[in-house]
């Protein structure tokens, strides 16, 4: 486990989208794992320069998307969907057809997940996951819990998570209370993974994950048995971490 620590949000924002800009430069084709929410929005904008400044080409790239809230179309503007479309994909030459999202108006939860898994899969596996992390240490939509969920599956959102994403929604009854989500064990076989980290608010669950023992309970901990994961996290979020 590698650790970088960047003085600010812009800082692990550039920092990541370097390590992503490496990974498209060495393999083109390559498949990358991406993420939503307000964490990556800062790498993703800056990758869209690079590619304006012509340092980059999606035109092989391939994606799969971590999770889509389950009950939302892709016209719905808080759908994961519309996200990737107004934070990277239409801004870049990635082909549409080589993006992925599971279908979160597929009724059917485990059809869902079992298409979405052979999606992955068919892939060929994903070359770089990217990852944030919540205030209750989920990764992914992975929720807290007893297990760690193997493959992609349909969760039920706890509190916290809808107290944290109702921000994006006119009212907090509005947030879905489901998504469908990539499992612990399909991003773990993920060759490797990069873990954005930012603010004070977020020091103490990365501590945890980090230190403290791996349990289901901290979703995130799980990251400590992966060969290869890359953190970038700013100075407020290693606040705990005893790091200078």
């Amino acid at each position: 486990m590698k650790i970088y620590q960047a003085k600010d949000y812009n800082d692990m924002s550039r920092k990541a989208a370097n390590i992503i800009s490496a990974q498209i430069i060495m393999k083109p084709d390559c498949v990358l794992g991406l993420a939503t929410g307000s964490t990556p929005v800062g790498t993703y904008e800056q990758l869209v320069d690079w590619y304006h400044k012509g340092d980059l080409d999606f035109s092989k790239v391939k994606t799969a998307n971590l999770d889509e809230y389950k009950g939302l179309s892709k016209d719905n503007d808080q759908s994961y969907y519309h996200f990737m479309q107004e934070h990277l994909f239409k801004h870049v030459n990635i082909k549409e057809k080589n993006t992925h999202i599971p279908d979160g108006t597929e009724t059917d939860a485990e059809k869902a997940a079992e298409d979405y898994e052979a999606i992955v899969s068919g892939l060929g596996g994903v070359d770089l996951q990217l990852l944030g992390i919540g205030h209750n240490g989920h990764i992914g939509f992975n929720e807290p819990s007893d297990v760690f969920p193997k493959d992609t599956h349909v969760v039920d959102l706890q509190e916290s998570t809808i107290e944290a994403n109702k921000r994006f929604f006119e009212t907090v009854d509005e947030v879905p209370r489901q998504a469908y989500t990539m499992g612990i064990g399909t991003i773990m076989r993920a060759r490797k993974i990069l873990l954005l980290v930012s603010g004070t608010e977020k020091a103490e669950v990365l501590y945890e994950s980090i230190c403290g023992p791996v349990t289901p309970r901290v979703p995130a901990s799980i990251l400590q048995l992966h060969p290869d994961v890359i953190i970038v996290a700013d100075e407020a979020a290693l606040s705990k971490m005893g790091i200078s």
